[in-house]
C-alpha cells in the first residue's frame, strides 16, 4: 500500500502571523512536521500544499525529495474547507492511503504516525478512515446549561465520567474514494485514534506557539540528559 502524506500549509494566517514558517526553536516550524513524516517507515511521499514562496523555497533547501503543489488562487482564502483542497491534491497524487497533517503540530512523533497508519491498514475494511482524538474526562454543558455527559445530582469524580472525544486536527487517514465520495476526509466507518493531549498540541493561538517551544525545549533537554 502506498501512503502520500498531505501538509496544507497557507502563507497567510490570521491568528499566528507566518506560523507556518515562524522561527520555532532555531529553524521554520514546518520542518518539525515534515521530519517526523520522513522517519515514518509507511510513508512513501511526502507532499506539501501551499501558496507560500518562502515555504516553497525552505522545501527545496531544506528537503529536496519532498513536492510542493501549488495552490490554486480560488483555493486560498480562509474560509475554504480543508476537504476542497484535499480534493485538489488527491487529484495530482498516486496513492493507496493518503495522510494529512499540519505543521502547526511539531509535538507528532514518528512513531505516532506509523502506529496510525497500521492500524487502519490492519482494520480495512471494517474501517475507512481514521482521524485523531482526545480523551477528555470533565463535566460538558451546553449553551442553555444542560448537562451533556453527567448527571449534576450525582457528583461523580471526572475521571470516571464517560469520555468524550475531541477531534484534535493532529492526523487524518483516508482513501481517495472516501474523499470523492463524501467530499470528507472522515468516512462513514472510521477509527477515533487517540493521541495524547501533550503530543497533539496544535498552534491555533500565539499562546500555544510558547506551550509548543517551551515542551518541545523541556522534551529534547530530558532526552539529552537520558543519552
Amino acid at each position: 500500500m502506498r501512503v502520500a502524506a498531505i501538509v496544507p500549509m497557507r502563507h497567510v494566517s490570521q491568528r499566528v502571523p507566518g506560523k507556518n514558517y515562524r522561527n520555532f526553536c532555531g529553524e521554520p516550524l514546518y520542518r518539525h512536521v515534515v521530519r517526523a513524516l520522513s522517519a515514518a517507515p509507511s510513508v512513501a511521499e511526502i507532499v506539501i500544499d501551499t501558496d507560500s514562496p518562502v515555504i516553497r523555497d525552505d522545501v527545496a533547501a531544506a528537503f529536496p525529495d519532498v513536492r510542493c503543489v501549488p495552490r490554486p488562487a480560488h483555493l486560498t482564502a480562509p474560509e475554504i474547507p480543508m476537504n476542497e483542497i484535499l480534493m485538489h491534491d488527491v487529484g495530482q497524487i498516486e496513492a493507496d492511503l493518503y495522510l494529512q497533517t499540519h505543521a502547526t503540530n511539531p509535538l507528532l512523533r514518528a512513531e505516532t504516525i506509523e502506529r496510525a497508519v497500521t492500524m487502519l491498514l490492519e482494520r480495512r475494511p471494517a474501517h475507512d478512515s481514521l482521524f485523531g482524538v482526545t480523551r477528555i474526562h470533565s463535566r460538558f454543558w451546553d449553551g442553555l446549561a444542560r448537562p451533556i455527559n453527567h448527571n449534576p445530582a450525582i457528583l461523580m469524580q471526572t475521571q470516571d465520567l464517560p469520555p468524550i472525544f475531541e477531534e484534535n486536527s493532529c492526523l487524518y487517514v483516508f482513501d481517495a474514494e472516501t474523499l470523492s465520495r463524501r467530499r470528507n476526509r472522515i468516512g462513514e466507518r472510521p477509527i477515533l485514534f487517540e493521541i495524547d493531549r501533550i503530543e497533539a498540541l496544535d498552534i491555533d493561538e500565539e499562546v500555544d506557539f510558547v506551550m509548543a517551544e517551551q515542551i518541545y525545549l523541556n522534551t529534547r533537554a530530558k532526552a539529552s540528559r537520558r543519552d
